[in-house]
């Protein structure tokens, strides 16, 4: 059994499907990585000197590797393959052949002479599902345009809604800004991996697909509710985009969320705060009475939480059915009760040798739990076993 496959394999929801992986981006590694997960195989074939992505900060302190990289690759193979040569582009074909899924993230001005064109990679094998993740799409105008997560966030839309709500009220001078980490990215590999497993499911039907994703697309996908009001004649502004009330609240010792809304809820929480006059208003029993009157209550709520302490607040809420949740920090989430009886973290070994907890994936299932762990795999590890 090779390292990185997981003791029950079999077990795993995509058990015996095979993935090929060209990866100079977050978003084509991350679609990678969540077929993995669930227990493909994923084999990344990786550049001369390996995917950029290995250099990618940010970095484990104590020995330097990519920690981006360890993140995105933990579990899957490694094969150097460079399609500009005959040699390399013999050793594609070998491996297109037996794949059930190409991810690739090649620019689309380089696809035709490296044999990765959609009509090259149908005739090596028709029934793979070949799934293109570019910043913009394969197709239209912006094809061959290509963008950092900053500039997709800002395409997406999402730029201009940020920073909102408590954040614009603390500082309001501030500019534009950027989700931290690779928002955009993550949610263009999570459309990739989709696509991907709706169109091999249609293999026995259909055989294979191109499937062409679009970041920009994936990013505006998570605006779904600012583009619906754009629709309505509506245009949101980071300045405007806050709920009525309820939002982000600091606490004694932290941050908490709070949304509320139905009427339910909004009972709840009065009792949550302890029935106070103020919310003893008749008025405030309309909905849009609590819209309208929105920074009023806010300002009582902020006053209450600051005396609270944010665990006490978020236990006693779940037990009065109120909507919150406490910004925890990522020491806390890793050693969390919750993230323990779920399973979401599991040790996999570092390409250093060196031991650490990955996310499994940001899903469980009932039935087959994904097994998690594995090993970031050196570059290159499985050319040993291409045959002379």
């Amino acid at each position: 059994m090779h390292p990185n496959e997981s003791p029950h394999v079999a077990d795993q929801p995509l058990a015996g499907c095979r993935v090929l992986e060209r990866s100079r981006t977050v978003a084509a590694a991350y679609a990678g990585r969540l077929l993995s997960s669930m227990g493909a195989e994923v084999v990344m074939l990786e550049p001369p000197g390996g995917s950029r992505l290995r250099r990618a900060g940010p970095h484990v302190q104590e020995t330097g590797e990519s920690a981006l990289f360890a993140y995105l690759a933990v579990g899957k193979r490694s094969l150097v393959c460079d399609p500009g040569g005959a040699e390399g582009r013999s050793l594609l074909a070998r491996e297109l052949s037996a794949a059930d899924i190409l991810i690739d993230d090649t620019p689309v001005a380089l696809r035709g002479a490296e044999g990765l064109d959609p009509e090259a990679v149908g005739k090596i094998n028709p029934a793979v599902v070949h799934v293109s993740v570019l910043p913009f799409g394969a197709a239209g105008p912006k094809a061959g345009w290509d963008a950092e997560e900053v500039n997709l966030l800002h395409a997406g839309g999402e730029g201009y809604l940020l920073p909102n709500g408590l954040s614009i009220e603390l500082f309001p001078e501030r500019p534009p800004l950027k989700i931290h980490g690779h928002f955009g990215s993550y949610q263009g590999g999570c459309m990739a991996a989709l696509g991907a497993l709706s169109a091999w499911w249609a293999v026995p039907e259909a055989g294979g697909q191109y499937v062409d994703v679009s970041v920009q697309d994936a990013v505006l996908a998570v605006g779904a509710f600012a583009l619906q009001r754009l629709g309505d004649g509506s245009l949101e502004h980071r300045s405007g985009r806050s709920f009525r009330y309820g939002g982000v609240f600091e606490t004694q010792d932290g941050y908490i969320e709070l949304l509320t809304l139905e009427d339910r809820q909004w009972a709840s929480l009065v009792e949550l705060l302890g029935d106070p006059a103020w919310a003893r208003d008749p008025e405030l029993r309309d909905p849009l009475v609590r819209s309208a009157r929105g920074g009023e209550i806010n300002g009582h709520v902020r006053a209450w939480m600051a005396r609270h302490r944010a665990d006490d607040i978020v236990e006693r809420a779940q037990q009065l059915g109120v909507p919150v949740a406490k910004y925890r920090p990522p020491g806390e989430v890793v050693n969390g009760e919750h993230e323990r009886a779920r399973g979401l973290f599991a040790q996999g070994t570092l390409q250093s040798g060196k031991t650490a907890a990955f996310l499994t994936a940001p899903f469980q299932f009932r039935r087959s739990p994904l097994a998690g762990g594995g090993r970031v795999p050196e570059l290159d590890e499985m050319a040993q076993e291409i045959p002379l």
